[in-house]
């Protein structure tokens, strides 16, 4: 049988090297769960893995001439719609939601073999949310989570400012933050403060009008997500043992981070996502208890994958870009 998706098969601009074909629908192998993809929604690393840009991307086991894995897309909901022999946890019409990147990608299809050889890929989606919503959530929430727990070491009580809160990680940290505790700072445009307001955020700087390093406030913690500022900026406005996470990747707080940090006695940290099913569980329980709301900022079909890819890279989107599985014409994207 065939299904439609959108392949890659060399680097450059999405408009030049997606096309949404017809390929073989593939069959779960012993260990794998094949689900109907309803949703699917825009990461950083499709964006980077369309293009092959940064080029360190490439040295990390995606490609070094052309794209490794054909049919991309990072994280996806949808039903379950077969099983292999070996898996007895899922069973069909399950509604789940995963994150692939670590496993082949193909969430841009009509439907995915989803390996279940590491527990981190595949769990139940949170039954108060849309397809739509749910596919959101499974890495940029878990990257708030991580940055926010693990990283940041976030207490209640703390000053915490997310710079970049209004972006697909941003909404995310800023609920996080909340459910932690904190008082929360966000950092976003004019037009954005409403809605990061609306999530939960106890102060809004609108960076247009207002710079951040420069109000003499400090915080305990502060989630970068945009990366646009240099480490010693943000240091200046830590507190003395205060912690600042580069979810963005930032090269100098990944090399020069621990220098800082000895000087400074502020840790200065860069975060590497590890998909994880607990967590992924833990946000799904915020979810249904209400903690958490993702936000959408638009939908395009599949076959406006390349459209997707472009607003989100440089569009600056309110919350998350989603995939939904309409389907046009076959024909290059």
């Amino acid at each position: 049988m065939k299904m439609k998706a959108i392949v890659c098969t060399k680097y450059g601009p999405p408009e030049d090297v997606l096309e949404l074909k017809e390929v073989e629908k593939p069959s779960p192998k012993d260990n794998e769960v094949l689900v109907k993809v309803l949703a699917a929604t825009v990461n950083t690393a499709d964006w980077a893995y369309v293009r092959g840009k940064p080029f360190m991307i490439r040295l990390m086991g995606q490609g070094l001439l052309k794209p490794k894995y054909q049919i991309i897309g990072s994280d996806m909901a949808g039903r379950v719609e077969a099983v292999g022999k070996n898996i007895t946890q899922f069973k069909p019409g399950d509604e789940v939601f995963a994150t692939l990147g670590d496993c082949g990608f193909g969430a841009y299809a009509e439907f995915v073999s989803v390996p279940l050889e590491r527990k981190q890929d595949l769990t139940l989606k949170p039954s108060n949310i849309s397809f739509e919503q749910a596919a959101t959530v499974p890495q940029a929430a878990v990257v708030a989570l991580q940055g926010l727990r693990d990283k940041g070491q976030i207490q209640s009580g703390q000053k915490v400012l997310i710079n970049g809160a209004s972006g697909g990680n941003g909404t995310f940290a800023v609920q996080i933050a909340k459910y932690f505790g904190a008082d929360v700072t966000g950092v976003c445009s004019t037009k954005k403060m409403d809605m990061v307001c609306s999530i939960g955020a106890d102060h809004v700087i609108d960076y247009t009008q207002e710079d951040f390093t420069k109000k003499g406030q400090q915080y305990d913690l502060i989630l970068d997500v945009v990366a646009n500022r240099s480490v010693s900026d943000y240091a200046h406005v830590l507190t003395p043992k205060g912690n600042y996470v580069a979810v963005a990747f930032k090269p100098s707080a990944l090399f020069l981070g621990p220098l800082i940090s000895m000087r400074t006695g502020k840790n200065i940290s860069q975060l590497s996502h590890q998909p994880n099913v607990e967590d992924l569980i833990l946000i799904k329980e915020l979810i249904e208890a209400s903690k958490v709301v993702p936000v959408i900022d638009r939908t395009y079909p599949l076959s406006e994958v390349a459209n997707a890819l472009r607003h989100y890279g440089e569009g600056h989107p309110s919350g998350k870009v989603v995939i939904t599985m309409e389907h046009r014409p076959l024909g290059v994207v």
